[in-house]
């Protein structure tokens, strides 16, 4: 099937699939019962879907039946590999044509981050369930819209926030402070401390290699001439298709953080300072921030930092023991949580008193739920993945619509916002750690933001509005009615 024809197909399929899962989701794309294998698709596998064909083409009961990647290069080896173990596969360039097989009972998503909602979106409208990975979203909006989408057609749709499946580790942690263990929570602090180099600069477009179809590697993007070394992975760096580490190593630690303090909505006020800085390159996303959700309980505030502890150093800076990983400071004490899978709580004096550990597989845990039905079983629900990527979107709008300013600026006008004002601070000693000069190389304030959590929607900020959803290139369109 060619391109133009498969997409017809897929759009006629798409509309019958609607009317018929609307009255009977099971219908389409039903899933095996309790004695027999789960067939399982993997989308998007030049990086982290590697995992997922590891884990799935092992799981008793599972069967992995099919892989999709507009990169031949990549889909060619992935499907030979798993022949060459005996696990013959069907490959496919065009998901599309993918979801218009009934041979297929899951998805399992990791591609690029523009492709994430549309995947989940399209995925239920075929009667398939999901293992979507982080963030859910490249938007606030169509994160919405892949929850609306799940719920709409009684799908399990599973986040890959995997540290939700620590549950002798983080989930007994939170479960202790949320307690009163430690009394009240003052700050719940995330790092991203994670080492980004530079991904150097072109002066031209650069020629995209033969064997991508860019036109699907693009989808719901805008399609652009590649202005970046590298296609692949560092798509992260640019607007277009990712959203910086914040939202990309950072979606993990956002959402841990915001699990200790037990929200369930966006924060009602945002704002973010940082910059990319230490370097000139392709890159557009900031590799040094910091950004508080003013939640009225108490404050997430979030770091992000890709340069290293020093100038000539190789290591990476540490605060109370975590670099990636989250702080919960508390009226008697605080959790530092260094891992995906562990946690320390400790007195006001900095002495241990309480340690946690363990984990559960993630992939298992949402198997199970495919099984049982029941969207409680999931560790980590496309609801909690929505909320956890879209706070890592609000504080990027936050930076874009700010301006560069004097460090001496920037401290006035956080002077009132103390958690913020005391993560610059720490941020400024790092950069000039880093011999960046922050006056010669200035830093950029975000513009504060209040939101309506209900409405998902910024309050008197048009421009804020506007940078919740996108422009969607057809075919490729998250619709408004999922």
């Amino acid at each position: 099937m060619n391109t133009t024809s498969s997409r017809r197909a897929f759009l006629r399929q798409t509309a019958l699939a609607t009317a018929v899962v609307s009255v009977s989701p099971r219908l389409w794309g039903q899933v095996a019962g309790a004695n027999s294998d789960i067939r399982v698709g993997v989308v998007g596998f030049g990086g982290r879907g590697g995992s997922h064909i590891s884990a799935f083409s092992k799981m008793p009961g599972v069967r992995l039946v099919a892989l999709c990647d507009c990169d031949e290069k990549i889909l060619g080896a992935g499907v030979k590999k798993l022949e060459d173990q005996g696990k013959p596969v069907k490959g496919y360039r065009d998901y599309r044509e993918l979801l218009e097989k009934g041979d297929v009972d899951v998805v399992a998503s990791a591609t690029p981050n523009h492709w994430h909602s549309l995947n989940v979106v399209w995925a239920c409208q075929a009667g398939k369930d999901v293992y979507i990975e982080k963030p859910i979203s490249h938007n606030v909006w169509e994160g919405r819209q892949a929850v609306e989408a799940a719920r709409k057609y009684r799908r399990i749709v599973q986040s890959g926030t995997q540290s939700r499946s620590s549950r002798t580790g983080i989930a007994a942690a939170v479960e202790w402070v949320r307690a009163g263990n430690l009394g009240k929570i003052k700050v719940s602090r995330a790092l991203c401390y994670k080492r980004r180099a530079s991904i150097g600069k072109v002066d031209a477009p650069q020629p995209i290699p033969p064997e991508i179809d860019y036109d699907l590697w693009c989808g719901p993007a805008e399609k652009l001439p590649l202005m970046r070394k590298r296609l692949h992975y560092d798509w992260h760096w640019v607007w277009n298709t990712g959203n910086g580490d914040l939202g990309n190593q950072g979606i993990h630690e956002m959402d841990v953080a915001r699990w200790f303090l037990g929200v369930m909505e966006l924060s009602p006020r945002v704002l973010s300072v940082g910059g990319r800085l230490g370097y000139v390159d392709d890159g557009e996303t900031p590799n040094t921030m910091a950004i508080l959700h003013d939640y009225p309980g108490a404050p997430l505030i979030f770091e992000v930092r890709g340069l290293p502890s020093g100038r000539d150093s190789q290591s990476m800076d540490k605060y109370k023991g975590a670099g990636i990983g989250i702080v919960i400071e508390c009226e008697g004490g605080h959790v530092t949580v260094p891992s995906y899978s562990s946690a320390t709580a400790h007195d006001k004096e900095g002495r241990a008193i309480q340690t946690w550990s363990g984990e559960e597989d993630h992939y298992a845990n949402f198997i199970k739920a495919v099984r049982s039905r029941k969207t409680e079983d999931l560790n980590a629900d496309i609801l909690e993945g929505h909320l956890s990527s879209a706070l890592c979107h609000t504080g990027n709008i936050s930076y874009r619509l700010g301006a560069k300013q004097d460090p001496g600026a920037i401290k006035e006008a956080i002077r009132a916002d103390s958690g913020l004002a005391e993560a610059f601070d720490r941020m400024a000693e790092h950069l000039s750690a880093n011999g960046v000069d922050l006056i010669a190389e200035r830093a950029t304030l975000g513009v504060p933001l209040w939101m309506d959590p209900k409405a998902e929607r910024f309050v008197g900020n048009d421009a804020a509005n506007a940078l919740l959803t996108r422009a969607y290139r057809a075919p490729f369109v998250v619709p408004e009615k999922v």
